[in-house]
């Protein structure tokens, strides 16, 4: 039976599907009223301070540190710790050094003729160039040493991450139960900050380039394990169908099969991993990474942008050209292959190996192999004075408008402040109340079931209270990222030229470190919760614009046709068509805007932000367990209520448009 028959089937006789959602929205808005007025009168009788119950909470404080004092007291002597962590550090170590090595051996001029010779490979000679101009720079700018480190680094924590993905992808990509057990626990280790995980791996490995590692891997393995169990499940049936007609095992499909079909979300899985391991490069510097992240953490230290713009610079340089290689890899998968006929094939590999390695050589005989100290362009001093320029004019005292100091005062006062006395003067029960309601409308009572539960465990936890003024920043830099996400994709999706010159400005806001945009942001705020606020939205709205404009884009031509058709004007046109069946992407954008915001206002607790953003940092920098992970589950809660209250509508507006 049909979608259309099913939908017909259920709705009463003469009341067409759009009238039935209208109904039954207005079924739920009264049960909702009626439920508010039996409810809100008990709830202000039992509980009429509105502050959560002290019953109510439990406090993990003692546990917690029971634990953190055992492994610190049997870290070098339990057989776990000796036998089994003790290897894995070993192995990391040996792995990351041995990588090192490798790149040392090669040089700047085998590394830079690799990159170029294995992009010319992929993607053909334009970006060949550009990654071997992407590297030269990365010594230009006195940085080739760090970015070596980091290299490393990042080698051996995507390809552990690719290997753990894989194989967890692999699983839940053949077994439904698996994949709904592996569901939770991927959103979780997405959504959890990535301050909170520190701790606990900095714990059982100490400070150094294991736990940098491995604390990378769990952030960017999530997104190979959902990508590669994508793959899999979503393989062609007519396909598999036929396979399995010629006789072939299970494993048989699966080689011949399953793998090869899922090639492209394999790529994809892979090209995430990348951006999200480079993406920790500057956190991980915390618990001793070193490398470019080092050089950006010492800057922000000292507020100083030159030396963070010089480092910051080289992370954006890797994360761009390792995106376009392997985005243009999966492009051409089933294509001609973009390099010469000599670069094809396994014979490729060989001859691009060898090409590396005739250069390093030859560089190696000239004395080259080190970058040269005349060739680096010091940028750290003119960037210094182009930022104390913008502070001594910029700062305060601006005629009319004020200065940034003026607007990070205004927003406080006017907005954040207002928001956060808003939810912290909402009795407990009130804000159960809403987020009930509004994941109810938007969704299934389980949606609403699994909000409320969310925010029930923050007060469980017993930090009600410092969740709120978090979810006061969270809420204002979502409102400020969406209102200029949404103007901006617009106007990008409509001049094409707008678009062209804003990608290259949005790769750079996409892929910078989120600790560089705190310390420009710094130095024109000063510290406190707007320059937070502020960083948040300078990371969150890329992501926003480009959602924005690629649903504005995939619009029904004939639809707009027909609008210019009956002589509506262009805002006529983006108002009443482009906007209304571009919301799948909207809301999808609303949702990213959500994530993205929530990850860098928990950062924004290194430059004055305060609430659970502070508590994450301050169990770090103490090794206090407890604090930190409550923090951290707090903010995991946080998350999902947000997520909840956004997803459930998109999802299902997705699937009225199919």
């Amino acid at each position: 039976m049909s979608a259309g028959t099913v939908g017909a089937t259920a709705a009463p006789r003469g009341l067409p599907a759009r009238g039935l959602v209208r109904h039954r929205g207005l079924v739920k808005l009264v049960l909702l009223a009626v439920a508010a007025a039996a409810l809100v009168p008990y709830a202000n009788s039992q509980w009429h301070s509105g502050t959560w119950p002290a019953a109510l909470t439990v406090d993990l404080t003692e546990p917690l540190t029971r634990t953190s004092d055992w492994i610190i007291d049997n870290r070098d002597r339990h057989p776990l710790f000796l036998y089994f962590f003790g290897h894995i550090s070993n192995t990391v170590v040996l792995s990351v050094r041995a990588v090192y090595l490798v790149l040392l051996a090669l040089g700047w001029a085998g590394v830079t003729a690799a990159a170029g010779l294995i992009a010319w490979r992929v993607a053909g000679v334009r970006l060949a160039l550009t990654a071997a101009a992407a590297f030269a720079l990365c010594g230009l700018l006195g940085m080739w040493v760090p970015t070596m480190q980091s290299l490393a680094l990042m080698v051996v924590a995507v390809l552990a991450s690719v290997v753990l993905g894989a194989l967890l992808g692999l699983a839940a990509g053949l077994s439904d139960r698996v994949y709904r057990a592996l569901r939770p626990v991927l959103d979780t280790m997405q959504v959890l900050p990535a301050f909170a995980y520190l701790l606990p791996v900095v714990l059982v490995f100490g400070i150094g380039v294991p736990a940098a590692v491995l604390a990378t891997v769990v952030y960017a393995a999530p997104p190979m394990t959902r990508l590669t169990a994508l793959g899999l499940r979503n393989a062609d049936g007519g396909v598999m169908e036929a396979v399995t007609s010629l006789g072939a095992t299970a494993r048989q499909r699966l080689l011949t099969a399953r793998l090869p079909l899922a090639r492209r979300e394999l790529l994809l899985g892979l090209n995430q991993t990348i951006m999200m391991a480079l993406s920790m490069a500057v956190i991980a510097s915390m618990i001793g990474a070193g490398g470019l992240g080092d050089r950006v953490y010492q800057a922000l230290s000292s507020v100083d942008v030159g030396a963070a713009l010089a480092a910051g610079i080289p992370i954006v340089l890797l994360a761009v050209v390792l995106d376009r290689v392997t985005a243009a890899a999966g492009e051409r998968i089933g294509a001609e292959p973009a390099g010469p006929a000599l670069l094809r094939g396994r014979r490729g590999w060989a001859v691009t190996g060898a090409g590396a390695a005739l250069v390093a050589v030859a560089a190696r005989s000239l004395g080259h192999q080190a970058w040269p100290d005349s060739w680096v362009v010091a940028i750290a001093r003119p960037v210094n004075t182009a930022k104390d320029w913008m502070v001594d004019h910029l700062y305060t005292g601006v005629p009319v408008v004020g200065g940034t100091a003026d607007w990070a005062a205004h927003f406080t006062r006017w907005v954040l402040d207002p928001v956060r006395d808003g939810l912290l003067a909402l009795p407990w029960w009130g804000a159960l109340l809403v987020v009930a309601a509004l994941a109810w409308l938007i969704g299934t009572w389980r949606t609403a079931l699994t909000a409320v539960l969310a925010l029930a465990a923050i007060g469980v936890l017993g930090v009600w209270k410092p969740s709120m003024d978090t979810l006061s920043q969270v809420l204002a830099a979502v409102a400020v990222t969406l209102v200029l996400g949404f103007a901006v994709g617009a106007a990008a999706a409509r001049s094409p030229r707008l678009e062209t010159l804003l990608r290259p400005v949005l790769d750079v806001c996409q892929t910078m470190p989120q600790f560089v945009y705190l310390i420009p942001v710094v130095a024109l705020f000063s510290v406190g919760r707007a320059p937070a606020v502020a960083a948040a939205v300078v990371y969150a709205l890329p992501a926003v614009v480009r959602i924005t404009t690629q649903g504005l884009r995939q619009v029904d031509p004939g639809a707009l046709e027909a609008a210019r058709s009956m002589g509506a004007t262009g805002w006529q046109q983006l108002r009443q068509v482009q906007l209304p069946l571009a919301r799948p992407a909207l809301l999808l954008a609303v949702n990213q805007g959500v994530v993205l915001v929530l990850a860098v206002v928990i950062i924004g607790g290194l430059v004055g932000g305060g609430a659970l953003g502070y508590d994450v940092v301050a169990g770090l920098a103490r090794g206090d367990l407890a604090t930190g992970l409550v923090a951290g589950a707090a903010i995991v809660c946080l998350g999902l209520v947000l997520d909840r209250v956004t997803q459930p509508t998109t999802r299902r507006r997705m699937g009225k448009e199919a």
